[in-house]
Order: structure tokens, then C-alpha cells, then sequence
């Protein structure tokens, strides 16, 4: 049985030819050039090693002054429970004037005071804390979290001294706070599942960007356009060598992360995968139309800063809460691909397989994907105007 050729078959084979030809050539460009197995491979690991020990949410060590109007056996003990505390390193005082300039002064945090009645006040009646917490308003989070930690250590002092049997309180319900997925509370555990996105941009479009415009600078592209490639066949030349690199460092990211800073991965690893892929293959594109619009490696690096590296970090949710951003920045959002990754990783790893918000993001990050691969495809031409 003879097999049948048609005239289709020779032009397929030589697209692939040129295709291999063109990955082949960018593996080779990418193993020669010191600056992206730089970017890719130690870059990465800097940035975790940056988000896991160098950044942190997590206040520990707070600097409290503790204003000690009150010397009676009960106010020692709250005051013991302050200084024996882990968040905080307090300094004593009798008197409040003390702590007045560290505090202008930004040493301390916040001050509490221990009122001169505290030991005489009707606690065994029930009635409210008879203490003040004075906090640094330059710093709002940092207040919220001083007045949070004292309220709890106030709590926890509370119910110490009731299960000793110093304080009678009439109601004995104790609320109990259960926090799901992070139950510690660790900055580090969403932390670093974002930090991915930030490498995988870095990779992606970055890189790519910088690359690419090298190539117009140094007429390596004008080369290639004078070749028979096409332009689909250039821009699939130019993602998949980058997509494998960028997984590449994915996994790295993925070992670190999970077996060296400990933090919990409950969801799917070949999901985990998909939903990388597909952000990949946005900043690549994005990558490449930064590039071909360019042309020139100081303003590309520009552009995929402003419209890649920032949009990661300011408008994806991976540090600063999107809800809590003005109406107008919460509809820019939703125009930069991070925007859907960011949730989908800290799903991943601290909530797993929640299918309803991975399908919509990976559908959302898929759309973005197909309009930037339109508009890259149309402004990349062969010609060299």
C-alpha cells in the first residue's frame, strides 16, 4: 500500500525545520549569554531567599515602653506577661514623660500605660481594661498591629489570671479565632507563593524584552526577517525556548519553597503547572511586543518594568489588598495577567484544588493571552521600518 503525499507535506516539513532551527538558536543564544542563565537561574533564587527572610509582614520584637504607675502584685503580673511576650522588647518606666521623645523619635512603637488605680480598680466586677495604649500614627499598620498584640496579651492575661483564680468574671465565654489555610499566620506563606509570579515576569517578560531588543540592536533580526520564517513561526521560535526556561525556574522556585522554607502546598502540581504555563507564555508575549515596539534594550528594559515588574507587585493582590484599592485602580487590575495568577498560586499551595476561582483565572489569564498574541503577531512585521 503506497502512502500518499500531497503537496502540503514538503511545505510542513520545512516550516518544522525552520522552526527547530530557530529554538535550537535561541538555546544556543541562551546557554552563551551569561545575563539570562543570570536572571534565570540565581536571580530567582535571590528574590526567595530576599521574600523569605529579608521581607516580612510579621511583627516580632515590637519596641513598647511600658509606663509603670501601679507597683501592686497585679500589675506586675500584666506587666510580666508584656516583657515575657516574644512580639515585644519593652522598657520600663514610672512615668510616661520618659518615653514622650522615643516615641517622636520613632525608637518605640507605642507606649503603654498602666494606670496608678489599675490594682484597685473593679476588675473581679467585669468592667473595661484599665489601661492605655498610645501608638505611632506615621506608621498605621504598625499601630494597628501594637493595639492588636496588647488587646491580646490583655486577653491572654485575663484568662490566666481567671483560671488562677484571681479574677471572678461574670460570663465565662471566651471567643476563640480560628484562621483557615494559615493558621500561624506567616507573612512568608503567601509571601513566597507571589514572589513566583514576580520571578516568573522577571523571566518572562524581562528577559525576553531585553533579548530580543539586544537582537534588533546588534542586526541579528534583520537577519532573520530575511530569511523565509514567518512571522508565527518567529514568535513561536522565540517563546518556547523562554517557556522552557521559565519552567525551569518554576520548579527551582517550587523545591525551595516547599522544601526549604517549609511552606504547605495542598493543591495540584500539574495545576500548579497550567496555570504557570499560561502566565508564562502572557509575559513572553508581552515580552516580544515590548521588544519589537522598542527596538532598543534601555527603553524596553523601561517598559517591562512600568508595564510588567510594577503591575506584579502594586496591582496583583501579592502585597497590597486589591479591595482596599480605589474603584477606578480595582478596574485596572483586571487588565494585567498577574492579577488572576497571584490568587491561583496562593490557592495552590495554601487552600488547594478550589476549581471554581482556578478555572475563572486560568479562562481570564487565556483571553489576555490571545489578545496580546494578536497584537504582537500584527505589530510584528518583516520589514525593517
Amino acid at each position: 500500500m503506497k502512502a500518499i503525499i500531497t503537496d502540503d507535506m514538503p511545505m510542513i516539513y520545512n516550516k518544522f525545520r525552520r522552526l527547530k532551527a530557530l529554538i535550537i538558536k535561541e538555546f544556543f543564544q541562551i546557554i552563551r549569554d551569561p545575563s539570562s542563565l543570570l536572571l534565570s537561574i540565581a536571580m530567582p533564587l535571590f528574590l526567595l531567599f530576599l521574600y523569605g527572610y529579608g521581607v516580612s509582614l510579621d511583627l516580632n520584637h515590637v519596641r513598647l515602653g511600658l509606663v509603670l504607675e501601679d507597683t501592686a502584685p497585679d500589675a506586675q503580673s500584666f506587666a510580666d506577661s508584656l516583657t515575657k511576650s516574644k512580639f515585644f522588647d519593652v522598657s520600663i518606666s514610672r512615668n510616661r514623660k520618659n518615653f514622650i521623645d522615643n516615641i517622636i523619635n520613632g525608637q518605640l512603637a507605642g507606649i503603654v500605660v498602666v494606670p496608678s488605680y489599675f490594682s484597685e480598680f473593679r476588675l473581679r466586677q467585669d468592667y473595661a481594661a484599665p489601661i492605655q495604649v498610645i501608638a505611632d500614627g506615621s506608621q498605621p499598620n504598625t499601630a494597628a498591629f501594637v493595639q492588636n498584640y496588647v488587646n491580646g496579651a490583655w486577653q491572654n492575661w485575663l484568662l490566666q489570671e481567671q483560671i488562677n483564680g484571681k479574677i471572678i468574671r461574670s460570663s465565662y465565654i471566651s471567643p476563640q479565632t480560628l484562621y483557615w489555610f494559615n493558621p500561624e499566620l506567616k507573612s512568608r506563606n503567601f509571601l513566597l507563593p507571589g514572589a513566583i509570579a514576580v520571578i516568573l515576569t522577571l523571566i518572562g517578560t524581562l528577559l525576553t524584552a531585553l533579548v530580543v531588543a539586544r537582537e534588533w540592536e546588534r542586526g541579528t533580526m534583520e537577519a532573520l526577517m530575511s530569511t523565509p520564517v514567518s512571522n508565527a513561526e518567529l514568535l513561536v521560535g522565540k517563546l518556547i525556548p523562554y517557556f522552557v526556561l521559565g519552567l525551569i525556574s518554576l520548579l527551582l522556585c517550587f523545591v525551595v519553597v516547599v522544601f526549604f522554607f517549609e511552606v504547605p502546598f495542598r493543591g495540584s502540581f500539574l495545576m500548579l503547572i497550567f496555570v504557570s504555563s499560561l502566565f508564562l507564555f502572557s509575559a513572553l508575549l508581552l515580552g516580544l511586543l515590548i521588544s519589537t515596539a522598542a527596538k532598543n534594550q534601555f527603553v524596553a528594559a523601561q517598559a517591562a518594568i512600568i508595564m510588567a515588574f510594577l503591575p506584579v507587585i502594586m496591582l496583583s493582590g501579592f502585597i497590597f489588598e486589591i479591595s482596599s484599592m480605589p474603584p477606578l485602580i480595582r478596574l485596572i487590575t483586571y487588565l494585567f495577567p498577574a492579577r488572576y495568577f497571584v490568587p491561583c498560586l496562593q490557592t495552590l499551595f495554601l487552600a488547594g484544588n478550589i476549581w471554581k476561582l482556578l478555572l475563572i483565572n486560568s479562562l481570564w489569564m487565556s483571553l489576555i493571552i490571545a489578545i496580546i498574541f494578536f497584537i504582537t503577531s500584527q505589530k510584528t512585521v518583516k520589514r525593517l521600518d
